[in-house]
């Protein structure tokens, strides 16, 4: 029998610039996908369980401590890139219901060619915009929400706002928690506006990083979650600091501390997120 051909990289123009698939040479039917060069997702088709980005394993971190294991969620997704969280949860949490909203329907085309999804995995792709989606979407609908939305490098600034936090909280069953990846660096300015937006609506609040990210020592991920109920603290931080890349979970009095003086952002006022610093998010 023939061998089947070495996979080959696929480059397409989507919507928001240039989308290439980078077959993976150690695992057959895995790919990296990244848009203007920019990392976006990485996805397994035999392993949809695999997570090769520090921040997507913290995301699903979330997703495994906030219910029991194995436990259907219903997950409102806003970014799809690859899909890989989604994947991910269709495998770990079997009936779950999922919506992904994406904006990029040259993406999501190119995704549905290279990358299928497995039949029957309750994973619905919505083309449409994150805060007109989540806008529309049933109020107390959702046990999770996920937000991973990148334009190019930085978060819209449509999604930095204290009304952006307050359509998330109204989407929320009272129980359920927001899971939000973010970019900054100190002084933490960006940082420091969204935890102020989601403390004026819930009552915890946490944050995933590098201890060399909390620290001010580079520009890097941070998870920021929020909920009216109280936190897994305990689970996430045993999961995070036995990652490959350990992370710190901070909290309670220690944001309180990093949110300091500053206040909530208005629509009006509302800014994406910072600019990556050179080859801080590249790939060659």
């Amino acid at each position: 029998m023939a061998e089947a051909p070495e996979p080959i990289p696929v480059t397409r123009p989507v919507d928001c610039g240039t989308a290439r698939l980078l077959p993976d040479v150690d695992r057959p039917r895995a790919w990296l996908l990244t848009v203007d060069g920019a990392p976006q997702s990485y996805v397994d088709l035999d392993a949809p369980t695999h997570l090769e980005f520090e921040y997507v394993r913290r995301l699903a971190h979330v997703l495994d401590e906030v219910a029991a294991p194995g436990e259907p969620l219903d997950v409102l997704h806003l970014g799809g890139g690859a899909l890989t969280l989604p994947r991910y949860l269709a495998a770990t949490r079997p009936r779950s219901r999922q919506d992904v909203i994406e904006a990029d329907r040259g993406l999501l085309a190119l995704v549905a060619e290279h990358l299928p999804l497995p039949d029957a995995c309750g994973i619905a792709v919505h083309p449409q915009d994150a805060r007109s989606a989540l806008e529309a979407a049933p109020t107390a609908g959702a046990d999770v929400i996920v937000a991973d939305v990148f334009g190019g490098s930085r978060v819209p600034a449509q999604l930095t706002s204290v009304e952006y936090a307050q359509a998330a909280a109204r989407v929320l069953r009272p129980d359920g928690c927001y899971a939000a990846n973010l970019a900054d660096s100190a002084p933490f300015r960006f940082l420091r506006g969204q935890l102020a937006n989601f403390a004026t609506l819930f009552e915890h609040l946490a944050l995933i990083a590098e201890p060399s990210v909390l620290r001010g020592r580079r520009f890097g991920n941070a998870v920021l979650l929020a909920s009216r109920a109280e936190l897994p603290i305990a689970a996430l931080a045993r999961r995070a600091a036995a990652d490959a890349f350990p992370a710190r979970v901070e909290h309670g009095a220690a944001l309180r501390r990093l949110i300091a003086d500053a206040a909530p952002v208005r629509d009006a006022e509302a800014v994406a997120s910072p600019v990556p610093p050179d080859g801080a998010f590249s790939v060659g």
